[in-house]
C-alpha cells in the first residue's frame, strides 16, 4: 500500500505538469461571460466545426479562488489534456463560477479527480449552485479515466512495462538490450485524466446568472480540476404517441432490471406493424447488443432517454474475438447481409468500459448499417462511439455527441461507401476521434464534414487510412495530446491504397502537432505518412487554417526502414493560412513532391521548410521537391517561409529544431 500511495503521489506531480504555470487566482472577477469554441474566440473559427446546442466556457476564463494550471502541452499532464491546455484546480472548499451567456437549464462539466492509489478510481461530490440558491450535487468519478503504461494500457498505476522490448523515449534506450532493464518512474505515462458529467438544473436560468461549482470539504478527492462548462437550453421531451412504446413490452424506466428483452419485443412488434419504436424518458438498463434492422428507434431526447449498461464478461470468446459484451445498437454482420433502413435518434448510450481490449465489440453503435441514419445521440463510456464494418453504403451520421471513449470516436472500417458524418462533436476519445480505415476493402466516396473534435488523448483528430474519393471538409480539430495530428493521411494498418481524389478542404486545426514517442520528434498539424506504400493519389489541401501549431503545420514523412521504397507525390496546397508554428511550416522526411499556392504564414518559429528528404543527402539536393506556384507570403524571424533558395529541393534538414512557442492566434 505504501508503494501504491507513492505511485499515486507521482501521478499527481506528473499530471499537474511539473514546471507548468500554477497561479493562485484568488477569486478573480470576470467582467463578462467568455464564450469560446475550442478555447478560442469563435470569430477565429467561424464557419468551421459542428453546429452545437451548447455554449462552451473555459474555467480559466471564469471567476475562481482556485489555482490555474497550464498552459502546458507536455503529454501525461493535466494541462495538456485540457481544452486550450489550461484548467483550474480546486482544493476542497474552493470554487469556480461561470456567468451564463444565454438562457440555460442544463450544464455539462468536464473535470478530473485523482485515481485511487491502487487504481480503479474514486467518486466524489461537486456542489452546483446558481446565484447562491439551492445546492445540487453532481457525483464525479475517476473510474473511467486514468490509464497507464504502454499501449493498450493498464488500469494499474504500479504496473511494470507492458512491452519491455519496446523503445522507451524517456530513457533513450532499448530495454531488451540493457542489463538490467531500465527503471521507470511509476506510474508510467499516466493519461486519459478527464471525464464529463451532465446535470439538468430543474428550471431555466437567464443570461447573466452565476453557476458556481464548489469542491466540498470531506469528499474522497484531494483535488478537483475543472476544465470547462457547457451550458444549454434543453427543450421539452420528444413524444411519439403512435409507436411501439418499450414500456408496453416490459421495459423498466428506473433501470432496476435489464430491459434488453423488452427492447427486442418492441422492435419485433414495430417491424410487423410498420411502426416506430419509442423509448420515453427514463434510464434503461441494457447489458448486451440490441440488433437492429428495418426499424426506426426514437428517444425523448438524449438528456431524457438514457440507455445504460454494464460490461459483461463472456463465458467463452465470441466468434469475432470479443471477451465482453455491453450496451450497444448493432446492425447485422456484413457477412450475414448487414442491416438497412435503420434510424436511431434522440437517446443517450452510456457504457461501462474501463479498459481497452481491442478484440471487444463493446461500442455504442456498430455492425453494418446501409441506407440508415444516426442522429442526436449522446454516447459515452463505450469502447468506440460508433464502429462500422462494411461492406455497407449510404449511412448518415449527424448531430451526435461522442465523449469519453477508450478508443475511437467513430470509424468507417472496411468497405464503407457513399456515407457522411457531419456536425458531430467528439471530445476525449482514446484513439482517432474520426477515422476512415480501408482495411481489406476500400472505403469510397465518403465525407467528414463540419465536425468538431477536441482533445483526442492518443492518435489523431481525423485520420484517413486509404480509400477512394474522400472529402474532409469544414471540420474543427483542437488539442490532440500525443502521437498524432489533427489530420492524418496514412498508408498504414494494412489499408488499401489511396485512389481517385482526397480533398482536405476548409478545415481549421488548433494547437495541433504532438510529440511522436517512437521517432522522438514533433509532428505536423496535418501529417502525411507513407509507411506501407506510396501515396500518389490526387490530393488537394485547400482553404485550411493551421493555428498555433506546437511543431510543424505540415509534415510529410516515411518510416526509416522504408524511406527508399515509398514516396508522397504531387500533394497540392492552396489558399492556406498558417498562424504560428513552434518549428517550420513544412517538414519533409520522405521522397516526393508538393506544390504551394497562396500559402500565407506568420509567426514561424524556425526555417520555413525543413527538408530532409529521405535522408540520402545526395549532391543533387533533397529527394523531396517543392514547387512555388505564387502568392506564398509571410514567415518568421528567419525570413520568408518559402524562400527562393529553398526551391525546388534544397536540403535544409534540422532533425530536431528548437521549438519556439507561437503566440495565440489572432484575426488574420
Amino acid at each position: 500500500m505504501v508503494a501504491a500511495a507513492t505511485a499515486a503521489g507521482v501521478a499527481l506531480s506528473v499530471a499537474l505538469g511539473g514546471g507548468a504555470a500554477l497561479a493562485d487566482t484568488r477569486a478573480t472577477a470576470v467582467p463578462a461571460p467568455a464564450v469560446t469554441r475550442a478555447a478560442l474566440d469563435p470569430a477565429l473559427v467561424a464557419g468551421r466545426g459542428a453546429d452545437v446546442r451548447f455554449a462552451e466556457q473555459e474555467a480559466e476564463n471564469a471567476a475562481t479562488n482556485g489555482t490555474l494550471i497550464g498552459p502546458d502541452r507536455t503529454a501525461y499532464t493535466l494541462p495538456a489534456e485540457a481544452s486550450g491546455r489550461k484548467a483550474v484546480r480546486l482544493a476542497p472548499g474552493r470554487y469556480v463560477e461561470f456567468t451564463l451567456p444565454a438562457a440555460a437549464n442544463a450544464v455539462t462539466v468536464r473535470y478530473s479527480i485523482p485515481d485511487a492509489p491502487a487504481g480503479g478510481g474514486v467518486t466524489a461530490p461537486l456542489d452546483v449552485t446558481v446565484n447562491g440558491g439551492a445546492k445540487k450535487t453532481m457525483t464525479l468519478t475517476s473510474q473511467y479515466s486514468w490509464l497507464y503504461n504502454q499501449y493498450p494500457f493498464s488500469n494499474d498505476p504500479g504496473a511494470d512495462l507492458l512491452h519491455p522490448d519496446w523503445w522507451i523515449t524517456e530513457c533513450g534506450c532499448v530495454p531488451a538490450a540493457t542489463t538490467p532493464a531500465p527503471a521507470i518512474a511509476k506510474p508510467f505515462r499516466p493519461s486519459h485524466f478527464y471525464d464529463e458529467q451532465r446535470l439538468l438544473l430543474g428550471r431555466t436560468y437567464k443570461a447573466g446568472d452565476k453557476v458556481r461549482l464548489t469542491a466540498p470539504a470531506g469528499g474522497a478527492a484531494a483535488w478537483t480540476v475543472i476544465d470547462l462548462l457547457d451550458s444549454e437550453l434543453v427543450g421539452a421531451p420528444h413524444v411519439r404517441l403512435v409507436a411501439a412504446n418499450v414500456l408496453a413490452f416490459g421495459a423498466d424506466p428506473l433501470g432496476r432490471r435489464d430491459s434488453a428483452g423488452a427492447f427486442d419485443k418492441a422492435i419485433a412488434f414495430a417491424r410487423r406493424n410498420h411502426l416506430k419504436v419509442y423509448i420515453p424518458p427514463g434510464t434503461y438498463q441494457v447489458n448486451r447488443h440490441i440488433v437492429v434492422d428495418e426499424v426506426t428507434i426514437e428517444g425523448a431526447g438524449s438528456w431524457y432517454t438514457i440507455i445504460r449498461g454494464h460490461e459483461v464478461a463472456l463465458s467463452t470468446p465470441a466468434p469475432d474475438g470479443s471477451v465482453h459484451t455491453g450496451v450497444g445498437f448493432y446492425g447485422k454482420d456484413a457477412l450475414a447481409g448487414g442491416s438497412r433502413n435503420v434510424h436511431l435518434s434522440g437517446f443517450a448510450i452510456e457504457g461501462d468500459v474501463r479498459e481497452r481490449v481491442d478484440t471487444d465489440q463493446v461500442n455504442g453503435v456498430g455492425g453494418a448499417l446501409s441506407d440508415s441514419t444516426v442522429e442526436g445521440l449522446y454516447i459515452r463510456h463505450t469502447k468506440v462511439g460508433m464502429w462500422f464494418d462494411g461492406p455497407m453504403k449510404n449511412l448518415r451520421i449527424t448531430g451526435n455527441v461522442i465523449v469519453d471513449q477508450i478508443a475511437d470516436g467513430l470509424n468507417f472500417h472496411t468497405g464503407v461507401t457513399d456515407s457522411l458524418a457531419a456536425h458531430n462533436f467528439v471530445r476525449n476519445s482514446g484513439d482517432d476521434a474520426l477515422a476512415m480505415w480501408s482495411e481489406k476493402t476500400a472505403n469510397a466516396r465518403n465525407t467528414f464534414d463540419h465536425n468538431t473534435v477536441q482533445t483526442p488523448v492518443l492518435a489523431n483528430g481525423i485520420a484517413v487510412y486509404g480509400g477512394t474519393d474522400t472529402t474532409i471538409s469544414g471540420n474543427l480539430v483542437a488539442d490532440p495530446i500525443r502521437e498524432g495530428s489533427a489530420i492524418q493521411v496514412g498508408s498504414r494498418f494494412g489499408a488499401e491504397p489511396f485512389t481517385g481524389h482526397l480533398k482536405v478542404t476548409d478545415n481549421t486545426t488548433v494547437r495541433a502537432g504532438t510529440y511522436e514517442l517512437n521517432w522522438n520528434i514533433g509532428l505536423g498539424a496535418i501529417w502525411f505518412y507513407a509507411l506501407e506504400r506510396s501515396i500518389d493519389a490526387d490530393i488537394q489541401v485547400t482553404g485550411d487554417h493551421f493555428l498555433d501549431n506546437t511543431y510543424n503545420a505540415i509534415m510529410l514523412v516515411s518510416e526509416w526502414s522504408v524511406k527508399d521504397l515509398y514516396s508522397i507525390d504531387d500533394v497540392r496546397f492552396k489558399d492556406i493560412r498558417v498562424d504560428g508554428t513552434g518549428t517550420s511550416v513544412i517538414s519533409a522526411r520522405v521522397k516526393g513532391s508538393a506544390s504551394f499556392e497562396n500559402v500565407d504564414a506568420r509567426n514561424v518559429g524556425a526555417v520555413g521548410v525543413n527538408n530532409c528528404g529521405s535522408f540520402g543527402f545526395p549532391a543533387t539536393g533533397s529527394e523531396f521537391s517543392l514547387t512555388d506556384l505564387g502568392g506564398n507570403d509571410g514567415g518568421g524571424t528567419t525570413g520568408p517561409w518559402l524562400a527562393p533558395w529553398e526551391l525546388p529541393n534544397t536540403i535544409t534538414c534540422d532533425d530536431r529544431p528548437p521549438v519556439v512557442a507561437p503566440p495565440a492566434p489572432s484575426p488574420w
